[in-house]
């Protein structure tokens, strides 16, 4: 699993896109990933969770997190994309005493 962190700006943002960027505002992770955003809808932060095969890199992570921001059919200008995966993730528990 990754999660991908897409951050950018909304450009000629219609009232129907803003609509759409208010109704899909939430933190989580999810696979057609959700909106934060300024007050003024003009900067956005993106989140995306994107399942892994053994084989996927952070390319093909990335590639599928912007095809999800793309399906919402909002213009933007890219600023930054963070990839994280999941699997190298390390939990570490306190010991037991």
């Amino acid at each position: 699993m990754f999660r991908v962190t897409i951050s950018g700006a909304f450009e000629g943002l219609s009232e129907a896109g803003r609509d759409a960027v208010l109704a899909a505002s939430r933190t989580a992770f999810t696979e057609e990933g959700t909106f934060t955003h300024d007050d003024a809808l003009s900067a956005f932060t993106f989140r995306c969770q994107v399942p892994a095969s053994p084989d996927d890199g952070e390319a093909e992570a990335t590639r599928s997190a912007l095809a999800a921001l793309d399906a919402h059919g909002l213009p933007y200008r890219l600023l930054r994309v963070a990839v994280t995966d999941m699997r190298a993730i390390k939990i570490r528990r306190k010991g037991r005493g």
